[in-house]
């Protein structure tokens, strides 16, 4: 009896073999001689969508910059797609970066803010606006391709910013508190629009959040911190199906979940 073997990708093996995010014993301490991480290990999976929750200044958006290659960490091991930080945003643009505030260029339309990553790649003129009218299409901007950042509310310039993390097709997506700032309406609008387009285009995501129901709606897992400086104190698996519907957040798993991060962040 004959039997089929399973055929595995280049990418699927260099999944197997490394993670997208390691981390072992890293640690990042800054010239003032304050210590903002400390002896943090983590593995991060293709796929996977990990929040990253705790008090304010307790290093979070210190293993982004880490992550990124922004700053470089004081000890430890970290790789990223199996290099350093550094050698993986210098040779290629899988790894994007989605900042609390959207950061576009005022004088540049919605199309040419989106399309700005495209420029350093070897595309032509028509695959550039192709891709670009792709992810604006994805996000729910198609209407505002010529509009300028400052005729867009606070929900459609953060639509614009991860359509410009994403037209590049990233492997890893980071994002610090992205919503933060919008009203709770739009709020839960981009979290359904961001899950979809995770799912769709198969990326790691890293998220901080302040916000607990947030990060078990996004979440397949929870990075619980503790305060300065900087620990992993629990990862809180989120076993809750895909796709997740609104009346989710209204039910007893969800809560039960919500309820075991707020007491692990009970110090």
């Amino acid at each position: 009896m004959s039997q089929t073997i399973p055929i595995i990708t280049e990418e699927k093996q260099l999944a197997l073999v490394h993670p997208v995010v390691y981390m072992k014993n890293v640690s990042k301490v800054y010239p003032n001689g304050k210590t903002a991480v400390q002896n943090v290990s983590l593995d991060i999976n293709q796929g996977e969508f990990i929040s990253f929750v705790g008090p304010s200044g307790c290093g979070k958006s210190t293993i982004f910059n880490m992550i990124s290659g922004i700053i470089t960490h004081s000890a430890g091991e970290l790789e990223i797609l199996g290099t350093t930080p550094t050698l993986a945003q210098q040779q290629s643009t899988d790894v994007s970066f989605v900042f609390q505030e959207p950061t576009l260029l005022p004088w540049r339309t919605v199309l040419d803010n989106v399309m700005l990553p495209l420029e350093f790649r070897h595309f032509t003129k028509q695959e550039k606006i192709e891709k670009t009218h792709h992810i604006l299409d994805m996000v729910g901007l198609s209407d505002y391709t010529k509009a300028l950042p400052r005729e867009l509310s606070g929900g459609m310039k953060m639509r614009v910013s991860i359509a410009r993390a994403l037209v590049a097709k990233p492997k890893l997506l980071l994002m610090d508190e992205p919503f933060g700032a919008l009203d709770e309406i739009t709020r839960q609008n981009l979290q359904s629009e961001l899950l979809s387009i995770w799912k769709a285009e198969k990326m790691t995501v890293l998220f901080i959040t302040h916000n607990v129901f947030e990060a078990v709606y996004l979440s397949t897992k929870i990075a619980v911190m503790t305060p300065s400086p900087g620990k992993i104190e629990s990862i809180v698996e989120v076993p809750l199906p895909f796709p997740r519907q609104e009346d989710l957040r209204t039910s007893y798993e969800f809560s039960d979940i919500a309820a075991k991060v707020s007491q692990d962040l009970k110090f």
